[in-house]
């Protein structure tokens, strides 16, 4: 069984994250934080569920100054558990959050660039690194607020919001992810600022787990040993939400590495928190599984026999043992056996898990995002709309995003993709193209189908009986 990677330890608020800690669970509400008694609610629902930190999305100043209103309610109530702001786009709103949160994430692809364009910029060395002298300049007032407050950072980067001027040097790969990460962590490491926490996530398992090792290598390199934070983003719902979340964390979480992990399901936040809770504890046993697990290849095949009590812990054990090695690519077929479950059953798990680890699809791919303060629609039930409409699409790979903020960059590897672009308005993309702008809500799906089946000549691709 491997060894859990030794971190430096970030302390926020009342909990400590990384050293000998526990490994912590999160979980991000999902209401406007604009509204104060709703994030309360939701709040106590994650903590009485057993989330030890709660994010709220901070969208301007407003939001960041009603943190202050959200945690003073929260402690009065006898709910102590941090609070993090989650900053994108407007650097001065972490500073003010900064002054009412335990913790502040910040994304290096929009905190000082711009928003992603994907457009090809060319730089000199010289242009370059006055690049990076923006970003500190703009960078090192912020940590002095936090130094002043004792607020934590996560440093937090989503493949699917790289900024142009990384992917123009690096393209898409783990090491522009990576160095997008490491600009920012040599700032504060130079500022003696250690109360910092790292993520690296994507929607892709085989990304996500390639980058965070490679950080992991990189900061090791460097003499840094920030704890980490694990998460799949826009892993979707229901069983294949949690499949591709228990394949990209689990392979991780096996080898020692990680320190506080998310689960971002496309349901309330809540349920979250046992899906996450469920993958800690389930570490060890699956660690001495994955070992078996590769022991048993034979003709690019893994044969495992697993024991659960119920369906879902055979699911989330199944997909830790082996996420690791087909993301790995030690084999590419799996052969589940259980003795509680027929063969079709087990048959259709292992589709599910190889389709996570990106070895071979067998049904329609959902990019579906957990939905935030930020979403513009109702996530769930678009989620359900579309997917009765096009479940039977095999191999499609459909994003459904409910904000801008990591929407085209994650919906890069979609076919299509369903995007908030206001209150009420939809744009639907066809890859990175954004093909269809600001379509009211109540056209948007049947207009999404209609754009399938013009560029498949699937004419099966419709809205079910009675759902207008």
């Amino acid at each position: 069984m491997s060894t859990r990677r030794i971190s430096s330890v970030c302390h926020v608020g009342n909990i400590a994250i990384g050293g000998d800690n526990p490994i912590r669970i999160q979980s991000m509400a999902t209401v406007d934080t604009n509204d104060t008694e709703g994030c309360v609610a939701q709040a106590k629902r994650i903590i009485d569920a057993g989330g030890e930190l709660v994010r709220f999305t901070t969208q301007g100043t407003r939001e960041a100054e009603n943190m202050k209103n959200i945690s003073t309610r929260l402690k009065a109530d006898g709910y102590p558990q941090p609070l993090v702001a989650d900053v994108h786009f407007t650097a001065h709103t972490a500073d003010v959050a900064a002054l009412y949160c335990e913790k502040v994430r910040i994304n290096p692809g929009n905190y000082v660039d711009p928003g992603r364009k994907f457009k090809h910029l060319e730089y000199t060395d010289e242009e370059y690194q006055q690049e990076l002298k923006k970003i500190e300049a703009r960078l090192v007032p912020f940590i002095n607020i936090c130094k002043e407050h004792h607020t934590a950072v996560r440093i937090g980067v989503n493949h699917g919001s790289l900024s142009d001027r990384i992917m123009s040097r690096y393209g898409d790969t783990p090491e522009g992810i990576v160095e997008s990460c490491m600009e920012f962590l040599r700032i504060f490491r130079r500022e003696q600022f250690d109360d910092v926490v790292i993520s690296i996530k994507a929607s892709n398992t085989v990304v996500m787990v390639t980058t965070v090792r490679l950080l992991v290598k990189t900061m090791d390199a460097e003499d840094m040993h920030y704890p980490l934070h694990l998460g799949v983003t826009e892993a979707g719902e229901g069983e294949d939400g949690r499949i591709k979340s228990a394949v990209g964390i689990g392979a991780l979480l096996t080898e020692g590495i990680g320190d506080t992990i998310r689960v971002s399901l496309s349901e309330e936040p809540e349920a979250e928190i046992p899906v996450a809770r469920q993958l800690v504890s389930l570490t060890p046993e699956c660690s001495l599984l994955r070992q078996k697990a590769e022991a048993s290849i034979n003709d690019d095949t893994i044969t495992l026999d697993v024991d659960a009590p119920d369906w879902e812990t055979l699911q989330l054990k199944a997909s830790m043992a082996v996420g690791a090695l087909l993301i790995d690519h030690k084999a590419h077929q799996l052969v589940l056996r259980c003795e509680q479950y027929s063969h079709e059953q087990l048959t259709a798990l292992a589709d599910a898990i190889l389709q996570a680890a990106r070895i071979k699809f067998t049904k329609t791919e959902y990019i579906s995002c957990p939905g935030c303060g930020r979403t513009l629609y109702n996530l769930q039930e678009t989620i359900a709309r579309i997917k009765a409409a096009t479940s039977h699409l095999a191999g499609l790979k459909i994003g459904i995003m409910g904000c801008i903020v990591n929407g085209p960059g994650e919906m890069a590897d979609a076919d299509y993709g369903y995007v908030g672009a206001g209150r009420g308005k939809i744009s639907l993309y066809r890859g990175k193209e954004c093909v269809m702008k600001n379509i009211p809500e109540e056209e948007a799906v049947e207009r999404l189908l209609e754009l399938i089946e013009a560029t498949t000549g699937d004419t099966s691709a419709t809205l079910p009986e009675g759902r207008e």
